[in-house]
């Protein structure tokens, strides 16, 4: 007995409950899957493609079904999914057997069991779009009502897709701050070291260590980490 399927208001519910500091990039791109494959009453498997510098890859899926007709799109350079992707729009194929914009993909898809599809564009960011791919067995599995469903659940996969980047970009560039506050904390250690054994001025301790740094092939910080650390080694003088 199939079950029924989950509405669509509960499911918006749940998405707009993950907790993206709490959650990473992935998990919320595999949550938005799994919660569009419940909306539908018809059977369908679902993936989410993202395109990042005109590249596209399956960032989630529900099952190897999803994730090698996406496959099967990249590896030819064009499909529904990657069309939804690159223009934000909704790329409806109601029946594989009579599709003519993508022929190869559509003949490779029916051998593998699938009648119909859709894939909804996810405008993201500039830089990264994507789209939710919906993939049935059966020819014209996608009414009116179920379009409707899905162009709405997109919108609010989207914006949870744009803020877990946004907190993805943004963690992440808290961390490279922290790592070059760090990394200048330690040039300073180690300028203060020079300065102190060769009675210099800043400048001419920061010219040493490029110095080291350019004859050693190692990175400044590198040569002031090692530079700090021999000083702590040091035994205090009397």
């Amino acid at each position: 007995m199939a079950r029924p399927p989950t509405d669509p208001a509960d499911a918006f519910a749940e998405l707009g409950r993950i907790k993206l500091g709490e959650v990473g990039l992935d998990d919320v791109l595999q949550r938005v899957a799994e919660l569009a494959k419940r909306v539908l009453p018809t059977p369908v498997e679902v993936s989410v493609t993202l395109v990042r510098n005109g590249t596209g890859h399956t960032a989630a899926f529900t099952d190897d079904l999803a994730l090698n007709l996406d496959e099967r799109q990249y590896a030819q350079g064009h499909g529904p999914c990657l069309a939804a992707a690159t223009t934000g729009d909704v790329m409806s194929v109601p029946d594989l057997a009579t599709e003519d914009r993508w022929p190869d993909w559509a003949e490779r898809s029916r051998e593998a069991g699938v009648g119909s599809s859709v894939s909804v564009g996810l405008p993201i960011q500039d830089a990264v779009v994507g789209a939710l791919n919906v993939y049935a067995r059966v020819p014209h599995a996608f009414d009116d009502d179920s379009l409707a469903v899905l162009k709405t659940f997109a919108a609010y996969a989207a914006v949870a897709l744009a803020n877990a980047q946004l907190y993805d970009s943004t963690a992440t560039l808290a961390r490279q701050m922290q790592e070059a506050m760090a990394s200048r904390a330690v040039i300073e250690q180690a300028k203060g070291i020079v300065m102190a054994e060769r009675r210099c001025t800043p400048a001419e301790a920061f010219a040493v260590l490029a110095k080291v740094s350019q004859d050693s092939n190692r990175k400044v910080r590198e040569v002031a980490q090692a530079l700090v650390d021999r000083a702590a080694e040091r035994p205090p003088t009397s």
